[in-house]
């Protein structure tokens, strides 16, 4: 009996070649498989699996809610409905949510383990840098603090102990899970992505302040300031552990035109107006209130030069063109993924919301991006077919000219 070659290897990369730096938790050999087969298990889901709920939907459950009710499925409620009992939507659903578990899981064990260690790494590299302001009074919004966002118990936001960097810690090496490589050695496969947007969209922009708001450990913000050296970088967060490892993580680095601060992007006082040529938010709208995101919007046109520019990177919206089997299995996170916005987010007029904020029609920016990353080693979410509806590294860019 002949063996028969194995065809070409598609999925994610080995845990092994991600980056490393100061403050990137240390694996052990079996926390490296672990990573691997959540890994392995996202990129099956949506590779295998999701096709055949696509199928399974258009073949039984259309069909029967048609012949049932006496006419199609009318929103992407119906639609998620009608999904919840067919056991093709089941079974994928509860991997997932398995596999969300299993990540913060395996993420938050290794980190804890050597907590008190990176603490002490962190705190050597950020003790008495002024680029670290944080703000031990700031009151945590109830939509950040009632939820663990993506399962990750503590949100962005939960210190256990004076300098803690767990959670920073977690998110950052362990969300190759999440996106199974797709954001590339060091996870900022986004922040090139946006980088290079700019550069071939705004040719002459040559901004010297740039704010990224909710801008977590740094991942989309370094190759910004690495694509514009001459720039100065703030970073804006909710999240003290966040912004410890952020800067450590950034001078480890060698990325030193960054500074960090504590600070809700409703309330961006301490900056008078006209303080930034560029604001910057990625993937960061859907965990927003709509109270919230209204007010950051407002709190961006303020804070805008005249000619400066606002980019949000997010997921696409709900459009009227998008059918309803996407809609439903966007809105996944929502419901099971512990991201309560997710869904009036998507449905949003944006732009109607930028206008409110105050920007023009005229000067509004649309755009799309997906994730730049080392071809020789990860796979490039330009050449992946498959869709996860939700983790895909291709975005859509709204924004707008001051």
């Amino acid at each position: 009996m002949r063996n028969s070659p194995a065809s070409q290897y598609d999925g994610p990369p080995d845990f092994r070649v991600v980056g490393r730096h100061a403050v990137f938790p240390e694996t052990s050999h079996d926390e490296i498989e672990r990573i691997n087969f959540l890994a392995q298990m996202n990129r099956h889901l949506s590779a295998r699996v999701v096709p055949g709920v696509k199928a399974a939907f258009d073949s039984r459950v259309a069909p029967a809610f048609e012949a049932r009710h006496g006419r199609p499925l009318a929103d992407r409620h119906e639609t998620r409905r009608a999904l919840l009992a067919d056991p093709a939507f089941q079974t994928w659903s509860a991997l997932r949510r398995l596999t969300m578990e299993q990540r913060q899981q395996a993420g938050r064990w290794t980190v804890i383990r050597q907590r008190e260690r990176l603490a002490e790494i962190a705190a050597r590299l950020t003790d008495g840098d002024e680029r670290l302001k944080l703000d031990p009074d700031l009151a945590i919004p109830r939509y950040v603090s009632a939820v663990d966002h993506h399962c990750m118990p503590g949100s962005y936001h939960r210190e256990y102990f004076p300098g803690d960097v767990t959670n920073g810690a977690n998110y950052d090496h362990a969300g190759f899970v999440t996106t199974g490589g797709l954001l590339g050695r060091y996870s900022d496969g986004g922040g090139h992505a946006v980088a290079r947007w700019v550069k071939r969209n705004l040719p002459d922009f040559q901004p010297k302040d740039i704010l990224e708001i909710g801008g977590t450990v740094g991942h989309s913000t370094l190759p910004l300031a690495e694509a514009f050296p001459d720039a100065q970088m703030t970073v804006v967060d909710l999240g003290a552990p966040m912004l410890r490892y952020a800067l450590a993580r950034a001078k480890s680095l060698n990325v030193h035109n960054v500074r960090f601060v504590q600070a809700s992007g409703e309330d961006l006082s301490q900056f008078p107006d006209a303080s930034f040529d560029w604001i910057q938010t990625t993937m960061f709208l859907h965990e927003l209130s709509t109270v919230a995101l209204r007010n950051i919007f407002a709190e961006t046109r303020r804070l805008l030069r005249p000619g400066g520019i606002v980019l949000h990177v997010e997921q696409p919206q709900y459009a009227p063109d998008m059918p309803l089997f996407e809609q439903a299995m966007r809105d996944w996170d929502a419901f099971y993924n512990n991201e309560p916005f997710w869904s009036r987010m998507h449905e949003m007029d944006l732009d109607a919301a930028m206008i409110a904020a105050g920007f023009s029609p005229e000067s509004l920016i649309h755009g799309g991006v997906t994730g730049v990353v080392d071809k020789e080693i990860f796979p490039d979410a330009a050449d992946d077919e498959t869709e996860d509806y939700g983790r895909k590294a291709a975005w859509h860019v709204i924004g707008a000219v001051a």
